[in-house]
């Protein structure tokens, strides 16, 4: 079995970027899941820091095209520093989210590090929706629809300067999976900045392997993998637990073989699991499928394979 870098959950119980409530409570059904007990049986020393704090959500309309951006700014720092400590202090962190636009605060802190340590940085953006919105082109001014933009550097500065670089990242860097609903001018941001998109299209045509594949061309021993993975990514079918279900997602076993690969690389140093929302759950079975779907990031497999 690999041998793990130790793991640090960081819970960030907010739902302060999405359109619905109910993803603040998904820090506590991934732990309820088993999320911390299923690592540490695949030998994995799991250290949970517990929870940040933050401003309430006060579900409030956009302000000048962003819904409730100073909470926003506010969630995403404190992210950004907690990740900071884990990723120096030689740990992986997980960060249990809380909506999407977490990922600001944690690929921010993620790429800091990776410019520290001379690392090159791979981002696996695993979601139904791109996330390259901006205030000109959303109506609802929702921030979890705009998080890669905002690394890529378009958005407001209190958030594409969070970490004092801009950009954080370039969209070369990134390359998203299972891309199934991305609005009108959206579509022309990401072709505009040549985002790597490999959508439901390409995976029904070319199979998740191929996609997969493509998706990690260029990776090595000095990449930093950092995989932020939305359960929306998942079929509706499979993960309700979801605020913006899109149909026509991925399977299970495509899933699984998605995780399998990036473990196989050995390569992932941080992870994202964002927008589980335990209110439109059944029974918890979203989180548990987040928490068995994570185990094989970790390298559990069928057999045993070299």
């Amino acid at each position: 079995m690999a041998t793990h870098r130790p793991v640090s959950l960081i819970g960030v119980p907010t739902d302060v970027g999405a359109g619905h409530r109910g993803a603040r409570l998904g820090p506590e059904a991934l732990r309820i899941a088993g999320l911390p007990e299923a690592l540490a049986a695949r030998g994995v020393a799991v250290r949970d820091v517990g929870n940040l704090q933050g401003p309430r959500n006060p579900w409030t309309g956009p302000v000048d095209g962003y819904r409730h951006l100073d909470e926003v700014v506010a969630w995403n720092h404190a992210l950004m520093e907690a990740t900071l400590v884990e990723l120096r202090d030689g740990r992986l962190p997980i960060m249990l989210g809380g909506d999407h636009c977490l990922g600001i605060g944690s690929i921010t802190a993620v790429a800091r590090w990776c410019r520290e340590q001379g690392k090159q940085l791979r981002v696996l953006w695993l979601d139904a929706h791109s996330d390259f919105n901006t205030s000109e082109v959303t109506p609802s001014g929702n921030i979890h629809g705009m998080p890669v933009a905002c690394l890529c550097g378009l958005g407001p500065e209190a958030l594409t300067r969070l970490g004092g670089d801009a950009p954080a990242i370039s969209p070369q860097q990134v390359r998203q999976i299972g891309i199934r609903s991305v609005d009108q001018d959206e579509k022309r941001l990401i072709k505009q900045h040549q985002v790597d998109v490999y959508d439901m299209r390409y995976i029904d045509e070319s199979g998740m392997k191929r996609a997969m594949e493509a998706a990690l061309e260029g990776v090595d021993a000095n990449t930093h993998l950092h995989v932020s993975f939305d359960v929306d990514f998942l079929d509706p079918s499979i993960a309700p637990g979801v605020g913006t279900t899109v149909p026509g997602g991925v399977n299970y076993r495509e899933a699984q073989l998605v995780m399998e690969m990036i473990a196989d690389t050995g390569l992932m140093g941080s992870l994202d699991i964002v927008e589980l929302n335990p209110l439109l759950d059944r029974r918890n079975r979203t989180a548990k499928l987040a928490v068995d779907l994570v185990e094989s990031l970790f390298g559990k497999s069928t057999l045993m394979r070299d």
